[in-house]
């Protein structure tokens, strides 16, 4: 039961790796799909093991097996493995937990702001234009969506390159793209290694959001030129925008850049093996991590004395 549980903590440290390789291989909105199921999968894959490796360890103390009805404590293999695993998964469950619910309320503190903000201004459509002398522009969710976009950052821009900045903004609402960020950003406090695939995943929304914008201007190279401009302008600005309102500035502009200018064939490859990688890895962390609490459970059972041991 103790290394099928381990299984789950292992496996997402290939997630980042695998995950990096596949974006190349995939279009980027199925990527976008195949990375935020994978993450959430290893995410909670992870929790479930640590949760029955606690639980395990809990259920060796005499006290808390009476509690817990059980006719003798939990018997398990190694004790030498099993209580420290224990101690350890409840420490990485306490700072797990904590981590998630300081990051939540921080980021609802922000929505809250943004949309006070943005409801305060007159809009055009979805459009909503911020008096601020820092360069900035994002996709707000919320009812309506809104594109928000800063006095400064109008300013730097050309009108072709504003249309298209707006453009690549209006899909990451369409798309709700919103969604998979803070998909990712629930799945990173659940393991260190998904931190790194939590970028990846913010990646691949921009380069979905980049191609959908080429497609309804019909000029790729416009899109690039407006995403460059805007990071450049927008750098070293601050922003207080929550870290699931999508932005175009995000991520390695340069990478998306030579992704809009990179030839179409490139950009059509078919499933790699990597992904298949990625898959098999997140299906290997599920069944080991589904396997481990159902052996956990059955050895509850013959604990209580519901079954024969």
């Amino acid at each position: 039961m103790t290394a099928l549980l381990l299984l789950p903590l292992i496996l997402p440290f290939l997630a980042p790796t695998l995950a990096r390789r596949t974006l190349d291989c995939l279009a980027p909105a199925t990527a976008l799909w195949v990375f935020t199921a994978s993450a959430l999968a290893l995410a909670g894959a992870c929790v479930a093991a640590l949760g029955a490796l606690v639980l395990t360890g809990l259920l060796k103390l005499p006290v808390l097996a009476a509690l817990g009805e059980l006719i003798h404590p939990l018997r398990t293999p190694s004790d030498y493995l099993v209580l420290p695993a224990a101690m350890a998964a409840t420490g990485v469950l306490t700072l797990s937990s904590w981590t998630l619910v300081r990051s939540a309320f921080r980021q609802t503190r922000a929505f809250r702001a943004a949309r006070t903000q943005a409801d305060r201004r007159p809009a055009a459509g979805d459009l909503c234009v911020i008096d601020s002398p820092d360069p900035d522009a994002y996709a707000l969710p919320g009812r309506p969506h809104r594109i928000v976009v800063t006095t400064a950052m109008l300013r730097s821009l050309g009108p072709a390159e504003r249309e298209a900045l707006f453009a690549h903004e209006r899909a990451h609402n369409q798309a709700g793209h919103h969604y998979f960020l803070a998909a990712a950003e629930l799945a990173a406090h659940c393991h260190p290694a998904l931190r790194a695939t939590r970028d990846t995943i913010r990646l691949a929304a921009e380069r979905a959001a980049d191609e959908a914008a080429a497609e309804v201007t019909g000029d790729r190279r416009l899109i690039a030129t407006a995403i460059a401009r805007a990071a450049l302008v927008g750098h070293a600005s601050p922003s207080t925008r929550p870290d699931f309102a999508p932005a175009a500035t995000t991520g390695p502009v340069p990478q998306r850049v030579a992704a809009l200018l990179a030839p179409s064939e490139k950009r059509s490859r078919t499933i790699r093996r990597t992904a298949l990688l990625l898959v098999a890895c997140t299906v290997l962390s599920v069944a080991a991590g589904t396997a481990g609490v159902v052996d956990f459970h059955h050895e509850v059972e013959v604990a209580q004395g519901e079954e024969g041991p």
